[in-house]
């Protein structure tokens, strides 16, 4: 009887080894397979773009994490002061036009962070969007075909100035010159700053400019806008000083000033002239 049994189990354990033996033979021809027909630049990119994000978290920590907090959720100074806001869902965009525009890291707090040149290179600049990109979903960098208006028609053009008008001339002025703002902030110029930081401006809306969305604005919209605007860093003053472009207000402000202080000097020294009784 014991003989019997022990013959009966050999081939139901042959048949398990065999299982085991056919499961493990399949997994492993999945697996060259995959590595066989999957792009290595995938994997690559995925090794990549962890490594670029590591970096920017590295860079997060010693540049921004004193006022946005360790985690980018955002800080204060343990008293209760607000010293920086969560950047958990801004996007790459933001940080890129941030950054990239020298507004960050600030040098100190006040109504509006000032444009300085960067502190960080593009590369770094890259890692940090990143890696803040990576917190939460928000606006990415645009691809350079939403702000290119190298090939712009006059047609864009002209449109790009009808929508300025609507709907950035309150603050930034006709001109794209930039102009004051209750509480000691200001609409900075236009006339130094690049397509592509135009177009993440709007998108993102920095400081207190208001964010135009793709709801507000559609893509080709905003790049309309641009052309626009270009096409005002483009002009030249053939006359002379631009004087902010204001037209009678500016030039009859320095004629007035001028002329009159001219008119005054010449009366001080007739007077200065004319002998005393």
């Amino acid at each position: 009887m014991r003989g019997a049994d022990s013959a009966s189990a050999r081939p139901v354990r042959r048949g398990r080894l065999a299982r085991v033996l056919l499961i493990g033979a399949a997994l492993v021809t999945v697996g060259l397979a995959y590595a066989v027909l999957v792009p290595n630049g995938a994997m690559g990119a995925d090794g990549a773009q962890s490594q670029q994000i590591e970096e920017g978290q590295k860079l997060f920590a010693v540049g921004c994490a004193s006022c946005h907090g360790i985690h980018a959720e955002g800080g204060s100074d343990g008293e209760g002061n607000f010293t920086g806001p969560s950047l958990i869902g801004v996007g790459a965009a933001a940080v890129d036009f941030q950054v990239s525009t020298g507004r960050m890291p600030a040098t100190q707090p006040g109504a509006q962070i000032p444009a300085k040149p960067p502190v960080y290179t593009e590369e770094e600049i890259a890692a940090l969007a990143a890696y803040v990109a990576s917190l939460g979903p928000g606006p990415a960098i645009p691809p350079e075909q939403y702000y290119d208006v190298s090939n712009a028609t006059q047609e864009e053009v002209t449109r790009g100035g009808e929508l300025f008008r609507t709907n950035c001339t309150a603050c930034h002025n006709f001109a794209g010159r930039g102009g004051a703002l209750p509480n000691g902030k200001y609409a900075p110029s236009l006339m130094e700053t690049s397509p592509r930081n135009l177009y993440q401006a709007m998108l993102t809306g920095p400081q207190q400019m208001p964010v135009f969305s793709d709801a507000v604005l559609l893509p080709e919209d905003k790049r309309a806008i641009i052309a626009y605007v270009v096409s005002l860093q483009q002009q030249r003053d053939p006359g002379g000083f631009g004087l902010g472009r204001l037209g009678p207000v500016s030039e009859g402000l320095w004629g007035w000033l001028v002329g009159i202080g001219l008119l005054v000097v010449v009366a001080v020294w007739i007077g200065a002239k004319v002998p005393r009784a």
